[in-house]
């Protein structure tokens, strides 16, 4: 039976990212994104929640990230959720949920192209307001 795991977000950069080499010398940058989703409550408040996501990029995507992202800078990250898991120092065994992006495009880039129709259907950049960041 055919499965699939692929996760597509669009948000701003949580934190500068951090690129480290394994040590086979491939390179690998982390860092987090910020989503929002604002809904009104049957009270009528308006309420907002943020969901974060650790992504990971390898390789020439790695060096990009590094490159070119910032906290708080736009950007779209689309791949696959990982489970990693380890034992900590202290014996104690952790896991961590992470996207392992295939592509990211940065959103906000200075001297980046417009987006053309396609890429903004791809994005759904055209949906996200000023209102729904979370910065």
């Amino acid at each position: 039976m055919p499965s699939l795991n692929k996760v597509t977000i669009i948000g701003n950069v949580g934190n500068e990212p951090e690129m480290r080499f394994t040590p086979n010398g491939k390179p690998v940058t982390s860092f987090s994104v910020a989503t929002n989703w604002v809904y009104t409550t049957p009270e009528g408040e308006r309420k907002q929640e943020t969901e974060w996501f650790n992504v990971v990029a390898w390789n020439r995507l790695a060096e990009q990230c590094n490159q070119f992202l910032g906290k708080g800078r736009l950007v779209y990250a689309e791949g696959r959720i990982h489970t990693r898991n380890w034992e900590g120092q202290d014996g104690q065994p952790h896991s961590r949920i992470e996207v392992i992006a295939n592509r990211v495009i940065f959103l906000d880039r200075r001297g980046a192209a417009p987006l053309t129709e396609e890429k903004v259907e791809e994005t759904g950049a055209a949906e996200l307001e000023p209102e729904d960041l979370p910065f």
